[in-house]
């Protein structure tokens, strides 16, 4: 039995996320958890709501609340949501508990005594209107290079130029509209990152097999232009963690707090201190997952992420660790995706573009979504969802295979031999046949699995319902009844059995299906099949089941037609 610690990129908290949010993280991270949980190993999987910086202050400003509130109500929005798609956590925490601002201080003050840390005095600018220092996102003008009238003052989202605040024309500050700005000069904490390039190069170049698209983005921080950078970990907000040294302000830091990329990936190890205090255990019990010195060395660390996270978690994260000097558990791998684009454009959250998690659990249950979302995975590029596919995926997938074969058999067995599994019969070249081909497709499948091969993985399953389908067609146990009763008997029976073996397969993907399918089988004998042969007379003749309601419905053209219209626009 392997220790495994997976984590997933912590969703922001400002609004509800939306599908393209979900397949980058949070869902195929369910999907690793739940399967290497099957398989008997000790897995501990965490999450938790991001919640410092800026965009959390001006969230709760629209709506009116303090920004402490806002955060308490979102993230129980979110962990609602999670629960709803059956996202099952270890833990879902906040970034802004005590236990993120203690490790967070903590670190902090290791990697000043290292030498890790220093005070830069820089430019930016002030809002009178606002009483605020700005951050440059929260900067707006025209564009000197196009004239776009809505450029950021870290770049222009017309023509993509990267830009200084002081080069827009005619700024003013995106939370007031104010034009009263004027450039102060403020003293910020920086991580010297660039003292740690060489043995963050080295840890990557250490590191087996990860996706290409994880090291080629860490490579290009690395390498490009002047390389690995040092970077600001503090900044002029009144929400977040504050900057601390032996319990007091951090001289010179007064009025300021930790940048939220500093904090946020320090939550992963802060939520499984928060999983230990939940539990009743103590920090020897969420030690052993992170402290190599306390049992953490053995440990398989696997995080998942959208690619824009790629630098903070192969570059920042690791640089915090390492420059500590403590013996923290560094990750073991990486799984990286691209971008779920939306009916031609992008999905957005600041601009309400696309399905968010709410909407998509008013239209259908969660298996319906995370078939298609796992299936069509952006791993080796970025993938769109379409409604078009979408219906055709749920319609041919989970209605026609899936669905399909288990109406056929449990109403067929209940029609000529009742609500138990028949005797008679035995095994014939059909059936042997069948036996090692779900062999050969079983062990892919749990390839890919082991290796987050998510598409193939969702492949090589549907595969193996098709497989079922192809013996259900060829055997015809309908017309073999007519002349041959036992022999009917012994392929409706090797039918039945199967329906148990898609329910322990299919869990990863489609969890609540697979409950249904299990509850309908009458067991609770949820047994990986090693060997097929013997794990298709798990059910024994005599064995009772029901026939379950519609494992999937159809999508008709007129559901589609109706989501497509309503989802053309943008979310209020």
């Amino acid at each position: 039995m392997a220790r495994i610690l997976i984590t997933s990129a912590l969703p922001y908290i400002n609004g509800i996320k939306h599908l393209g949010n979900l397949v980058g993280s949070q869902l195929p991270a369910d999907l690793y958890a739940r399967y290497m949980r099957q398989r008997g190993h000790e897995v501990m999987f965490i999450c938790a709501t991001d919640e410092h910086g800026t965009p959390a202050e001006l969230a709760a400003a629209k709506t009116g609340e303090g920004v402490a509130e806002y955060c308490a109500r979102m993230h129980d929005v979110q962990a609602d949501l999670a629960n709803g798609f059956r996202l099952s956590f270890d833990h879902y925490g906040r970034s802004s508990s005590a236990r993120n601002h203690a490790i967070t201080q903590h670190l902090a003050e290791k990697l000043a005594e290292n030498g890790l840390i220093h005070e830069v005095s820089e430019k930016q600018v002030y809002s009178n209107a606002d009483g605020r220092f700005l951050p440059d996102r929260y900067i707006e003008g025209t564009c000197p290079n196009c004239g776009y009238d809505r450029a950021r003052g870290d770049q222009c989202e017309n023509c993509t130029k990267q830009l200084d605040p002081t080069d827009l024309i005619d700024p003013r500050s995106a939370i007031s509209g104010s034009t009263d700005l004027e450039v102060r000069e403020t003293k910020h904490l920086y991580l010297r990152q660039s003292v740690l390039k060489d043995k963050i190069d080295a840890w990557i170049d250490s590191q087996d097999g990860w996706p290409v698209l994880t090291t080629s983005i860490a490579k290009k921080w690395l390498h490009d232009g002047d390389g690995l950078q040092d970077r600001g970990i503090t900044r002029d907000l009144n929400w977040g963690i504050p900057v601390t040294k032996g319990g007091a302000t951090w001289p010179g830091m007064e009025g300021k707090v930790f940048y939220v990329w500093f904090d946020a990936p320090i939550e992963y190890i802060a939520a499984t201190a928060e999983w230990a205090d939940a539990h009743g255990k103590s920090d020897a019990d969420w030690e052993r997952w992170w402290r190599t010195d306390k049992g953490a060395d053995d440990v398989r660390y696997v995080q998942f992420m959208g690619k824009d996270n790629v630098p903070f978690h192969t570059l920042s994260f690791p640089a915090t660790l390492m420059g500590s000097g403590e013996p923290w558990k560094l990750v073991d791998y990486i799984k990286s995706f691209n971008y779920l684009n939306y009916d031609g454009g992008q999905f957005s959250t600041s601009q309400g573009r696309g399905v968010f998690m709410d909407q998509a659990l008013e239209i259908l249950p969660a298996d319906y979504w995370r078939w298609w979302l796992l299936s069509h995975a952006p791993e080796n590029s970025d993938s769109e969802f379409t409604w078009e596919n979408f219906q055709a995926s749920v319609n041919k997938d989970l209605a026609d295979v899936l669905g399909n074969f288990v109406s056929r058999v449990t109403k067929f067995c209940r029609s000529k031999f009742g609500e138990a599994v028949p005797e008679g019969g035995e095994n014939g070249p059909q059936e042997t046949a069948l036996i090692d081909e779900l062999s050969t497709r079983i062990r892919a499948y749990e390839g890919h699995m082991e290796a987050m091969e998510v598409r193939k993985a969702a492949s090589e399953l549907r595969a193996i319902w098709v497989a079922g389908n192809e013996y259900l067609q060829s055997a015809a146990p309908w017309s073999t009844f007519k002349e041959d009763p036992d022999r009917a008997a012994a392929q409706v029976r090797l039918a039945l059995n199967l329906i148990r073996i898609y329910a322990v397969l299919s869990r990863p993907f489609i969890p609540d299906a697979a409950d249904t399918l299990m509850a309908a089988m009458q067991t609770g004998d949820d047994s990986w099949p090693d060997d097929v042969a013997t794990a298709l007379t798990a059910l024994p003749a005599g064995h009772a089941f029901t026939v379950p309601d519609v494992t999937f419905r159809k999508i008709a053209d007129e559901e589609r037609e109706a989501w497509e219209a309503q989802f053309a626009g943008t979310r209020s």
